[in-house]
């Protein structure tokens, strides 16, 4: 279905409409127009663009009109290079997935919170969910931790189900909690509908494609690896998606992996020789993909660093 739908070879546009100042500047230049050209040109199918709450909601909770056409114009230029459109909550009011520089806590505690969360998906859906052959949801970028499973599912049946009043036939992304883990997949409930899709990330091993991150504290900030010595073969790959397969299978929908990439700290060969392993399971299993990030945010795949192995790895985004 992603394939046929185009939702299955993109790229983020990370640092745009999140993680980033809010500046007027930083919104209207960070991506521009002919960003979206070059993706096109790439061969890619859409682009997920993250967005943070606060680019569309004021902080008592009325909303944003410069913030919903920001989000217009983006979807204009994706029409206009024929691309499609992921559009992720990177975070909500009282939840962010970073807590090394963000200070949201509270909505998985909040009923209010929760309700503020239902309400901003319900404005989304009257600005974009007549567009359902071109844009998709993702409800919340990475749960964190495992103790909030079982009221994200609940969060999850409940926000879907007043979307769809809205918007019957928009494709819904759903990940899981330890940041979207691909382990995770599993203790996600059953899809609200036959257009609800199984959202995971994948950055692993994190000691090769983190290594040097400051804002973890998963690896040791002072270890090096090239990726002979990373572990990453197929069969790894293999290995790690297998419980997440079974239960996208198992509930007869299919699996998005909306992050996956490698910090600009490996080498350009090396970085090649990731994603060529990791996008031959990704095809192997029919799993539909989308880089992080396309430029800057330390994983910049556009940046010039990559220059040397740009026309093979585009081949394997």
């Amino acid at each position: 279905m992603l394939k046929e739908k185009g939702f299955y070879r993109g790229i983020n546009l990370g640092g745009w409409l999140s993680q980033c100042d809010y500046s007027d500047t930083h919104l209207n230049c960070f991506i521009t127009e002919p960003d979206f050209a070059k993706i096109a040109s790439w061969g890619l199918d859409h682009v997920r663009i993250p967005v943070d709450y606060n680019i569309l909601e004021n902080e008592d909770g009325t909303y944003k009109n410069e913030g919903f056409n920001i989000i217009a114009g983006a979807l204009a230029l994706c029409k206009k290079y024929h691309l499609n459109m992921v559009l992720d909550l990177h975070k909500t009011a009282g939840f962010s997935f970073d807590n090394y520089s963000e200070n949201e806590h509270g909505f998985f505690e909040s009923e209010h919170l929760q309700e503020r969360f239902y309400r901003l998906w319900e404005e989304i859906a009257q600005h974009f969910g007549t567009y359902s052959d071109c844009v998709a949801f993702e409800l919340l970028n990475e749960v964190t931790d495992k103790s909030y499973i079982t009221v994200w599912n609940q969060v999850v049946y409940k926000c879907i189900d007043r979307i769809r009043r809205i918007a019957p036939n928009t494709l819904i992304m759903v990940g899981s909690y330890g940041n979207n883990s691909v382990d995770a997949v599993k203790d996600l409930d059953a899809p609200f509908d036959d257009k609800v899709i199984y959202n995971m990330h994948c950055y692993e091993p994190l000691k090769f494609t983190h290594q040097g991150a400051y804002w973890t504290d998963q690896i040791n900030q002072e270890e090096r690896f090239c990726f002979a010595e990373s572990g990453c073969t197929p069969a790894f790959f293999d290995t790690i998606f297998s419980s997440a397969i079974q239960k996208a299978q198992e509930n007869h929908t299919e699996l998005y992996c909306g992050e996956y990439g490698v910090i600009d700290i490996v080498s350009p060969e090396d970085t090649l020789a990731w994603y060529q392993t990791i996008h031959s399971v990704f095809e192997k299993h029919g799993i539909a993909h989308c880089a992080w990030s396309y430029k800057d945010m330390d994983f910049g795949l556009s940046d010039n660093r990559l220059d040397i192995v740009r026309e093979e790895l585009i081949k394997n985004l």
